[in-house]
């Protein structure tokens, strides 16, 4: 059976995209492996199916390139508006439904394949500073933030060894920002992510929490973050109480159209 997909990229985290409207369509944790594999599939770092809402402009279902259906991803749910957007639901100001909750997304711009899109992340309502000084918070997805002094580092050893360690425990694992500060408001980040087992050029719900975890610890006067991604730029904003609850979020960045084709 073939299978049409649209390949879609966010600062570098790329992502195989499905239509799924009307067919109920539940992939397999094999044929999500299968079409993510970057030696005999497509190639990315997950696939999400835009399904149906009955009382949105649709439904995000986003699987990580181990198989299972996970948890949210920023970066994904930008470029899952900007494949919206091709396939004509919505404004530009959409709203959808995804594991963590409602969203919305606005395309800022468009210039051929590429948007800036903006989107609402989740609100946050705690944010825990261990002994070490290690930030965990969940903005959608479970994150473990840690401050260096050099990103020229074995982020997939390191992250890998405390995604399975007993800090991330209680979540089953967390993604892991390694984050060096540059300035006021301006970050350098790289990201291990659980699920896809290796480092990727940007994570959008890792952005989201370094932004927030930097404000937290280190600068909370500040409420815009400018961050680099190995593969692009990234934006977090938003308002907090100074307790530790943090809303009005909202993550901005690039996402475009790369190719689509039959699996």
């Amino acid at each position: 059976m073939k299978t049409k997909f649209w390949k879609y990229e966010g600062a570098g985290n790329d992502f195989v995209l499905l239509d799924g409207r009307g067919a109920n369509f539940e992939p397999s944790e094999e044929f999500i492996r299968a079409i993510c594999s970057r030696r005999t599939g497509v190639g990315a770092d997950g696939a999400m199916v835009l399904a149906d809402s009955d009382n949105y402009d649709f439904a995000m279902h986003y699987y990580n390139s181990d198989g299972p259906e996970a948890t949210m991803c920023g970066n994904g749910g930008r470029c899952i508006a900007w494949f919206a957007d091709l396939l004509g639901i919505g404004g530009d100001v959409k709203t959808f439904e995804a594991v963590d909750g409602l969203h919305t997304a606005e395309i800022l711009s468009r210039n051929g394949a590429t948007a800036q899109v903006r989107l609402q992340m989740i609100d946050v309502e705690s944010v825990e500073v261990d002994a070490d000084g290690d930030v965990l918070l969940n903005t959608g997805s479970p994150h473990l933030v840690r401050v260096v002094d050099d990103l020229d580092m074995d982020v997939v050893g390191v992250g890998a060894c405390l995604r399975y360690g007993p800090k991330c425990a209680p979540t089953n694992g967390a993604n892991i920002n390694f984050v060096k500060v540059l300035g006021e408001g301006r970050l350098a980040l790289r990201t291990y992510e659980r699920g896809i087992e290796d480092e990727t050029l940007a994570c959008g719900t890792g952005a989201t929490a370094t932004a927030i975890a930097i404000c937290h610890t280190l600068q909370p006067s500040v409420h815009h973050f400018d961050l680099a991604a190995q593969g692009g730029d990234l934006s977090v904003e938003f308002s907090t109480d100074g307790c530790g609850h943090y809303t009005d979020i909202y993550l901005t960045g690039p996402a475009r159209l790369v190719f689509c084709g039959e699996y």
